[in-house]
């Protein structure tokens, strides 16, 4: 079996897990991943918890449909990120409930939308960055992802969800869940005085555990 075929089934089995445990609903979030000639994408309108692994997008290294499905309409967020993070092997974008409750919260400081509740947020997140909202598929969300791409990993969108970079898809979407988690915490424990993690231990989990 090959690589490519190896993750496309992968693909469908962490799709199934996110789609059954209700961290997107219907037909929203999309996958993808780095291959040596390009990028695998699920498909638009596709519902993650039904992926048929021979009909996920392959697309050239530039982006260009090469078998598969018509990509995601939200393909040029994840070639953002990738375009900025040459490192970065795997996006997975969710719209998960509470990650987005706390992106529609007034006030909200779009440098660390989320406090350091826990360890592994820190360790699996770091620099959360929320950017403006943007309609979907508005080609002009791309420019403002890759804008902060190259300084943030995770990133989260005014009013639509999470997108999580990392070295493969398994890595990107354990972050995501670890992102999903802590906003669920984190709205739990509003109005509560919080015991957060010091500057100073932020600073050794990153020292340790760089993402």
């Amino acid at each position: 079996m090959s690589d490519e075929t190896r993750l496309r089934d992968r693909f469908a089995e962490l799709g199934a897990s996110l789609y059954d445990r209700g961290l997107t609903p219907g037909s929203s979030g999309n996958l993808s991943a780095r291959l040596d000639d390009g990028f695998l994408l699920t498909p638009t309108n596709s519902c993650l918890g039904r992926l048929d692994p021979e009909r996920v997008t392959k697309l050239d290294p530039q982006g260009r449909v090469v078998s598969g499905d018509q990509p995601s309409k939200e393909s040029f967020l994840h070639l953002a990120m990738y375009r900025e993070r040459p490192t970065s092997g795997a996006v997975v974008h969710l719209h998960s409930s509470h990650a987005v409750a706390v992106s529609v919260l007034d006030g909200i400081d779009p440098e660390q939308p989320l406090p350091p509740i826990t360890a592994y947020y820190v360790m699996r997140i770091g620099r959360l960055k929320l950017l403006p909202y943007y309609a979907p598929g508005d080609i002009e969300l791309a420019d403002a992802v890759r804008s902060v791409a190259a300084d943030h990993h995770a990133i989260l969108l005014a009013n639509h969800g999470p997108v999580v970079a990392a070295t493969d898809i398994d890595s990107a979407v354990y972050a995501i869940e670890e992102l999903e988690e802590t906003a669920k915490l984190f709205l739990m424990l509003r109005g509560d005085k919080l015991r957060l993690l010091t500057a100073e231990q932020v600073a050794d989990l990153v020292r340790r555990y760089p993402s």
